[in-house]
């Protein structure tokens, strides 16, 4: 049995930025199926849509994704998404992504499908790839331990306070072993190409 605070099963972005916000609460753990940057993310080539340009607004960048989204998706979720993008762009500049910049040193924002007005930043066309290393770089520095080839197949649960069942770690298969993660808080962003839920 390994110990520690917080395991995290998957190393794209939603694991590595869990990761990286949860190490200076204690000991992190990822666990990857393959190796560390090998995940969805980093084979992402397009870009993020925030509203980083002047005569953008967050209300247009709303609208547009309700339209493109004709009807699929959750207002109140995309207007959460809309309003932390900018602040969710700085964040992973100050981890040490390198968006491309435009002569000015702004970012160059690019314009895709759905979007009434520029607002895609992004890098290259490597986004995935320059946020993948940033992120595993910012990890590394915070001491996030990183177990790679290690596949978690099962959540283990025991009865909590309540007596209700409750998260309390996974099993991996890492090599010719079944390894038992015991954690306070495990997170699971393996994605739907991880095959973890039964329909993605």
């Amino acid at each position: 049995m390994r110990d520690c605070d917080f395991l995290v099963i998957g190393s794209g972005i939603a694991g590595l930025s869990i990761a990286v916000r949860s190490a200076g609460l204690g000991r992190v753990v990822v666990l990857t199926k393959k190796e560390a940057a090998e995940s969805n993310t980093n084979l992402a080539q397009g870009g993020i849509a925030a509203v980083m340009a002047p005569g953008d607004s967050f209300e247009q960048h709303v609208a547009d994704t309700l339209r493109a989204g004709v009807g699929l998706c959750h207002p109140d979720a995309v207007e959460l998404m809309v309003r932390q993008g900018p602040e969710r762009i700085r964040e992973l500049v100050e981890l040490g992504t390198e968006f491309t910049r435009d002569t000015e040193g702004g970012f160059e924002l690019g314009r895709e499908g759905g979007h009434a007005t520029r607002r895609i930043v992004h890098a290259s066309d490597l986004t995935g790839y320059e946020i993948e290393k940033a992120l595993l770089a910012a990890a590394k520095r915070r001491g996030v331990e990183i177990i790679t080839n290690s596949l978690a197949y099962e959540l283990t649960l025991a009865p909590g306070p309540d007596g209700l069942n409750q998260c309390t770690g996974a099993a991996a298969i890492e090599g010719d072993e079944v390894v038992f993660y015991r954690a306070k808080a495990v997170f699971l962003c393996a994605g739907g190409a991880g095959k973890v839920y039964l329909y993605t």
